[in-house]
Order: C-alpha cells, then sequence, then structure tokens
C-alpha cells in the first residue's frame, strides 16, 4: 500500500471513528444501571421503563414524529414540483429568481428564518386573525418552508441527469405530457423523492432553532425538551430516547437503500 493511499485509509478510518464512537458510547450507557449519565453502574433496562412512563418527553416526540412527517410530505410534493420547473420546463421569465428564492433557504442562518418565519405570523395575525395562536401548525408550515429547498436540489439533480430520450420517446409515441409525467418521470425520479423525503424528515426531527420562534405553549418539539432539560443535566433516559431514535433512523436508512437499490437495477434492466 502506498503512502498516500495509506494516509487517505487512516483519515477516513479516524472520521468514521470520531462521528460513531460516542454514539455507540451513548448506546452503551443507555443500558446503565447508574443514575449519573458518565459513570458505569452495570446492564439495566431501568431507564428505558423511565423514559416510557415520562410523559412530557413521549408527547414531544410524538408531536416532532406528526409534524416530521407532515412537514417532509408536503415538502417533497413542492420540492418536486420546483425541481421539475427548473428542469423541464425550460427559460421563462423569473427562472433567475425562482432558483434564487429556492436557493435562499440553503444558505439563509437558521436564525433569521426563524425570526421572518415570526414576524410573518404576527402579522397575519393582526391583519386576518390566523393564526390564533402559535404552535404545532405553524412549526409545521416553517418546516416545510425551509425544507422543501433541499428536496428541490435532490430532485433537480436527479432529472438534470436523467436520461430525456425515454420521455421523448413516450411523447412520440402519443403519450400525453401529464401521463408521460406520471409513467416516465415520477417512477424514475422516485429515488430522490424518497432521497429528499428522508431529509426532508430528519430535518424537521432534528430542528431546535426555527422550532423555538415559530413555537407556542403547549407545542414543544422534542430537540425543544431535551435542549431545557440539558440546564439541568441530562439523565440516562435521554441516553435511551436518542437510542430507540438512532435504531428507527437506521431502520429507515436500510429500507429506503433497498428500495433505491431495486429502483436503480430495475431502471439499468430497461
Amino acid at each position: 500500500m502506498q503512502k498516500s493511499s495509506r494516509f487517505v485509509f487512516s483519515a477516513l478510518c479516524f472520521g468514521f471513528a470520531f462521528l460513531y464512537i460516542p454514539i455507540l458510547v451513548l448506546i452503551a450507557f443507555s443500558f446503565n444501571q447508574s443514575a449519573i449519565a458518565s459513570v458505569w453502574g452495570g446492564f439495566s433496562l431501568r431507564w428505558y421503563t423511565a423514559l416510557f412512563n415520562n410523559e412530557q418527553i413521549i408527547d414531544a416526540a410524538l408531536l416532532s414524529l406528526k409534524i416530521a412527517a407532515t412537514s417532509a410530505t408536503f415538502a417533497t410534493i413542492l420540492g418536486t414540483m420546483a425541481g421539475l420547473a427548473l428542469t423541464q420546463m425550460g427559460r421563462y421569465p423569473g427562472r433567475l429568481i425562482f432558483t434564487g428564492i429556492i436557493a435562499a433557504p440553503l444558505v439563509m442562518p437558521e436564525v433569521i428564518t426563524g425570526l421572518s418565519l415570526l414576524l410573518m405570523f404576527v402579522s397575519l395575525q393582526e391583519l386576518i386573525g390566523w393564526p390564533v395562536s402559535r404552535g404545532a401548525s405553524t412549526i409545521t408550515i416553517a418546516h416545510i418552508t425551509f425544507s422543501m429547498a433541499y428536496v428541490a436540489v435532490i430532485v433537480q439533480s436527479r432529472l438534470s441527469s436523467m436520461d430525456q430520450s425515454l420521455q421523448e420517446a413516450a411523447m412520440d409515441l402519443g403519450g400525453r405530457p401529464a401521463q408521460v409525467a406520471f409513467d416516465i418521470t415520477l417512477p424514475l425520479i422516485a429515488p430522490s423523492m424518497l432521497s429528499g423525503w428522508l431529509l426532508a424528515f430528519t430535518l424537521s426531527l432534528d430542528d431546535l432553532v426555527i422550532a423555538s420562534f415559530t413555537s407556542g405553549a403547549g407545542a414543544s418539539t422534542l430537540p425543544m425538551v431535551i435542549f431545557s432539560k440539558i440546564k439541568l443535566g441530562v439523565t440516562p433516559d435521554i441516553n435511551a430516547l436518542a437510542t430507540l431514535i438512532i435504531g428507527t433512523v437506521s431502520i429507515g436508512i436500510i429500507i429506503a437503500s433497498w428500495i433505491m437499490y431495486r429502483q436503480n437495477k430495475n431502471t439499468n434492466s430497461i
């Protein structure tokens, strides 16, 4: 093995170790008997029992999952439409502005995004009386606003690299644009849509700053609850919660990877 290859391999191993060893330690300490999160006191499932008896965390987790699933679904629909508009409609007036609007949430600081959305909701409440109060609905709208940009970029990248001859052949055979879109285009970009949905779901589930600006009384997401607990010290039941989230995300990634592999395999065989 050459020195350069050995250095790259060592750097890669160090990078993965730096990322995943803390996660493995967290998973191990979720089975800790001790009430001190950083001191091992023996194997136990007591903190998983404590977690499922903690109504505050359970309610916050269910609210976060509901918001994440809803916002990811709408973000995927709107982001896919935006990606199609950027790649399938050619050049039209306002395309450059539209491209900038799509890219803005990707580079905009979350504090600015959260503050601007808060001001928008306050202004709408004064003008039309909606929203009556900030809560799950305003958080969901805020998450759709910034996560759809990520979906649009992913879908646009897939559409740009897609073989256009399949769509042209379908239209030459008499297919209408809507029929071609549903029968040809959407199945081909389905893996990127799934990737966009997973990314939007993760971004929503992980968001703290924007949710803090757009939430109200009685609408605390899971990151907000965990952040508030850090001020008093992290208890081991948070480790148990993180372990369950890691397991759920891992299963989702495995399923999504299998679906994308099958989709790519079927596409290549055509």
